[in-house]
This record gives C-alpha cells, sequence and structure tokens, in this order.
C-alpha cells in the first residue's frame, strides 16, 4: 500500500538534524520512524502517526485533523492520526514530530516478541 512519501521525507530531515539513532521500518502500510529503539513517528497512506504522552490524550484529540489510531478497532491513548492537510508548512509538521520526539525521551521500549 502506497504511502505519502514527501511527508515522510519532510519528516526524516526534521528527524535528522537532532537524532543519528534512527531506523525505519515499514509498517501500518507505510514507514515508521523508530528513534533510539522506540516507534515515535511514521507515515501511514496521507497521514502522520504520532506516538506522544498519553497524558495528552485527551487534549491532543480536540486539535484539527487529529484522529486517534485504531488499527485493532481499539483506540490507542497516546497515538493519533494527522491529516496532512494540517502538515502543509514546515512549522506545522515541526510541532508534531517535536511532541513524538519529546515522549521518545522517557518512553519504555516495547517487549521484544519471542518468536
Amino acid at each position: 500500500m502506497a504511502y505519502n512519501e514527501q511527508l515522510a521525507d519532510r519528516m526524516r530531515e526534521i528527524i535528522s538534524r537532532t537524532h543519528a539513532d534512527v531506523e525505519e521500518k515499514r509498517m501500518f502500510g507505510g514507514v515508521c520512524f523508530m528513534v533510539n529503539g522506540k516507534m515515535c513517528v511514521g507515515v501511514s497512506k496521507e497521514r502522520l502517526m504520532v506516538r506522544f504522552d498519553p497524558a495528552l490524550n485527551d487534549e491532543i484529540m480536540e486539535m484539527n485533523g487529529v484522529g486517534p489510531m485504531d488499527f485493532t478497532k481499539r483506540v490507542m491513548k497516546g497515538f493519533a492520526f494527522v491529516d496532512v492537510e494540517v502538515l502543509k508548512t514546515d512549522k506545522e509538521l515541526e510541532y508534531w514530530v517535536g511532541l513524538a520526539l519529546d515522549f521518545n525521551k522517557i518512553a519504555k521500549p516495547s517487549k521484544k516478541r519471542k518468536r
């Protein structure tokens, strides 16, 4: 499934300014940027996926162009999709990437699955 590669390129540029430990993984029908081994931000179709402090969930969900991340039909607090329509300027995208990078500093890494 295709995703907005232009949005991914813009995020790649923002993240690379301050972080060297970045890995890109294919997931969510797009690409996810793992920073310091932790899920941070990604692109799924025409929207940004952002991971943020769950304590901000109610406030974030009230913002324009934001919706819950619910891949499994279950809403995941601390994760949201942001429509590309509200990410037209670098300043708008930098806000969301910054929010994710701030939380990344304190986020716990996901548990590794046994294969």
